[in-house]
């Protein structure tokens, strides 16, 4: 008599990029092609542990650990059953254990340490992987020494403008009754989850494939500044990230890490998911509060500071997504353990995103000082066309232009700074040799116009001027054209009312300073087509 079959444990990823090259298709065709072959499975939608060229990757536990398959397409799925997939066997497709691959293992993982390890909707799950210990660490201390320990590890906005979370976290909780703002009380802490930028996705991700730490880093700003409410702003074109985060705190509640007695404690935090209409402009954050507070998102004049006066006038905190899910780790692990990763003002890690013409886009988490160039090249693999590459654009849309002379340039913020650039959200898109720089800083000038909220001049009206200058440099070659450009950008930066228009002339100055030839010349660049034959790689295509 044989006894019964134990279920094989299976990963298939339900992030939205696996879903969008059929990993649906490959789960169901697991599940009905193993019920055929009388094997048990069980299937556990895990996030994506961040290497998109391989996705769907299909992982298999087995005596010597998660072993992967990748990139499976569902009609692979039946020859892989064959060749044993279920008990790990040998396929064309077969990469391994996958925490063995070189491109993950050299990474320091961090905030994506469960991030494709475990069940996003599980708290048994999250529980058994460390989740909620640094919740637990913090409740145990005073608001105060929370604020210093945030402060001491050196953790800094990872939205893009590298602000130190522990001077803010200071601000709001010192409010008082000094404050016209704090007279009863109420304080709020919101999470900036409209991730804008081109070439950027960590905040999606993390959503989807990890949203209780999250949750946990919020509950800790709250018990830490004295705020009972909470907001996730996500922006409308990531209905998958809304719908876990949705179902995470509904799952939270459940388990009393959200509402009365956080933990048995008496900590009291509501959160609630609120969806953005799409506007650039709302990663912003006192534009994001005019979209919460269910006005048409624009920035608001400073001072003053969201901290003091934020959501409905209240005082506010507000961080990015990888900002408030490295808070948890900060507390479980101690301020120390974090502030000794990173180079100078710049401590912990980064999640850096590799996009554009890149042979092996995805997620690297590694803690600041890595080269721009160790990502591009060792990471990244190259350009995916296999031509070389030509610039690479950091920090999202409104980033500098880069050329492979400056790949030696550390990731940290002050490097980045002294060169002109910005580190940003860690967004990294590549560029080959057949890229129009001429037509990328337009393409700057035109997206400002496009995303202004409109309230400050330089920004609305300078964006279209730049637009219309570029376009007389690239027609009639006139270098007086190239100083009123000059003039343009230093108004801009000058007299915005925030980075939108002030970060324009960025990767503007930054093509005109390292690819000169491409606005007066027009002849296509070393190596690269004729402009007439070959295709525009810009930051339309690579978004």
């Amino acid at each position: 008599m044989t006894g019964r079959q134990e279920a094989v444990t299976v990963y298939v990823p339900r992030d939205s990029a696996a879903r969008s090259v059929g990993a649906d298709e490959v789960a169901e065709a697991l599940r009905t092609g193993a019920a055929a072959a009388g094997r048990a499975i069980r299937l556990v939608r895990n996030g994506s542990h961040g290497a998109l060229w391989l996705e769907p990757l299909v992982e298999v536990a087995t005596a010597e650990g998660r072993i992967g398959y990748g990139p499976v397409a569902p009609e692979d799925v039946p020859a892989l059953l064959d060749a044993g997939l279920l008990d790990g066997g040998e396929h064309p497709l077969r990469l391994g254990p996958v925490g063995e691959l070189p491109w993950l293992a050299r990474q320091h993982r961090v905030t994506f340490a469960r991030v494709g390890v475990t069940d996003p909707l599980s708290p048994e799950d999250y529980l058994a992987h460390g989740g909620m210990d640094g919740l637990r660490a913090a409740l145990a201390l005073c608001p105060t020494e929370v604020v210093d320990r945030v402060t001491a590890s050196g953790l800094r906005g990872r939205g893009g403008a590298g602000f130190p979370a522990g001077v803010k976290w200071k601000t709001v909780l010192d409010t008082g009754s000094d404050c016209e703002s704090a007279l009863d009380g109420v304080k709020f802490v919101c999470c900036n989850a409209d991730e804008g930028d081109s070439g950027t996705f960590a905040d999606r991700m993390l959503m989807e494939g990890d949203p209780f730490l999250l949750i946990e880093g919020m509950l800790i700003a709250a018990h830490a500044v004295g705020a009972r409410e909470g907001f996730v702003y996500i922006r409308s074109e990531y209905p998958d990230a809304v719908a876990t985060m949705r179902a995470a705190v509904d799952i939270a509640y459940a388990q009393g890490w959200l509402g009365e007695g956080v933990l048995g404690s008496p900590l009291r935090f509501d959160l609630e998911v609120r969806v953005g209409g799409g506007a650039y402009i709302c990663g912003e954050e006192t534009s994001m509060l005019d979209s919460l507070e269910g006005r048409r998102g624009q920035v608001r004049a400073k001072p003053p500071i969201p901290a003091l006066h934020g959501l409905f006038g209240r005082p506010t905190v507000i961080n990015n997504v990888l900002t408030l899910a490295a808070v948890p780790t900060v507390l479980a692990e101690g301020a120390e353990a974090y502030a000794a990763l990173g180079v100078g003002r710049s401590r912990g890690t980064q999640v850096f995103q590799l996009a554009g013409n890149v042979a092996r886009g995805g997620i690297v988490e590694t803690a600041f000082g890595v080269t721009l160039g160790d990502l591009v090249e060792e990471y990244g693999g190259g350009t995916r066309s296999g031509r070389p590459v030509r610039a690479v654009q950091v920090g999202g849309p409104l980033g500098a232009y880069l050329p492979v002379s400056r790949f030696g340039l550390p990731m940290d913020y002050e490097a980045f700074a002294e060169a002109g650039a910005m580190v940003g959200h860690g967004g990294v898109v590549v560029f080959d040799d057949t890229v129009d720089m001429a037509a990328q800083a337009r393409f700057a000038m035109e997206f400002c116009a496009e995303e202004s909220c409109g309230k400050c001049t330089p920004c609305r009206i300078g964006s279209v001027r730049g637009v219309e200058v570029i376009d007389r440099i690239m027609k009639d070659h006139q270098e007086a054209d190239l100083a009123l450009l000059e003039d343009l950008c230093e108004l801009m930066t000058e007299g915005s009312l925030c980075a939108m228009g002030g970060l324009t002339p960025m990767p503007v100055r930054s093509a005109l300073t390292h690819f000169p030839d491409d606005f007066l010349s027009r002849e296509a660049p070393t190596g690269a087509p004729a402009e007439a034959d070959r295709p525009h790689s810009t930051a339309e295509d690579t978004a």
